[in-house]
């Protein structure tokens, strides 16, 4: 009899969403735009949104409430539920769309978009350059939750990267760094 498991039992493999991105910035000071609300509210977002309401809690068990206002004046809410902090290397959290008292909500755009997604951030420095890694797995997906999830991989890419860009505009306009 085999030993080894049968795959089969594990559910469907889930592709991650992963991005990576190297910013002219030192790490410890591209934690700090993560984790301070003060900083997260400049560049968080998608390109042409602004964050409204931000509030964070950054500690285990803690969560960051936030509100975006899309370029058509639509609201959207969403938090991250944080399971893992370590300065200034990584952040761990679960990330989900909510309703503006942090209950979690289904996506405006699609029923079927996972509830939650596991976040990890990863930061690593090399010559005061800070190369910043995102990988993002649904959490518990249903068979329709990962079919569009994994159909919006590039989706994904293409929003973390203007996000990103807003990120990296927003280290450079930092007096010190």
């Amino acid at each position: 009899m085999s030993t080894t498991p049968n795959p089969s039992h594990f559910g469907p493999e889930i592709r991650d969403f992963v991005i990576t991105r190297t910013f002219d910035a030192p790490r410890e000071l591209v934690f700090s735009a993560w984790s301070d609300p003060n900083h997260l509210r400049h560049w968080w977002g998608p390109k042409g949104c602004t964050v409204g309401f931000c509030n964070m809690d950054l500690r285990p068990g803690g969560q960051l409430l936030y509100s975006l206002r899309m370029p058509d004046g639509q609201e959207m809410w969403g938090k991250f539920v944080y399971r893992e902090i370590l300065p200034p290397d990584r952040l761990v959290f679960v990330n989900s769309f909510s309703d503006p008292q942090g209950n979690t909500a289904r996506a405006p755009f699609s029923s079927k978009w996972p509830l939650e997604v596991l976040m990890t951030l990863t930061l690593g420095e090399q010559f005061n350059l800070t190369t910043l890694s995102l990988i993002g797995k649904p959490l518990n997906p249903t068979a329709d939750e990962l079919v569009l999830f994994e159909s919006m991989l590039t989706s994904l890419h293409e929003g973390f990267s203007g996000t990103f860009d807003q990120l990296a505009s927003y280290l450079k306009s930092l007096p010190t760094r």
